[in-house]
């Protein structure tokens, strides 16, 4: 089973909203999941993103590969640079 991080659409047209979500990669996006651990609200201004540290680098620890958007997050945030830290 290959694990994702990757981003579920919610909020009504034209108003995006996003949960960061880890996911079963077979699964649709906005299907089932395993586990949220952030969010996304770029309409917001400033725009908003909340992400559980701990748990992101946790499932990236045990082979959840992010998709590039959320790649993209987590380097603004910080994140890839402590999973690459903690890494080595």
């Amino acid at each position: 089973m290959a694990v994702k991080i990757r981003m579920k659409r919610m909020g009504a047209k034209r108003n995006p909203f996003y949960r960061i979500v880890v996911a079963d990669s077979r699964s649709p996006r906005d299907g089932r999941f395993i586990e949220q651990i952030g969010t996304y609200n770029p309409v917001a201004n400033p725009i908003e993103v909340k992400i559980d540290e701990d748990k992101a680098l946790d499932w990236m620890t045990n082979g959840a590969k992010p998709s590039d958007t959320v790649r993209n997050l987590f380097s603004k945030q910080g994140i890839m640079t402590k999973f690459h830290e903690q890494k080595n």
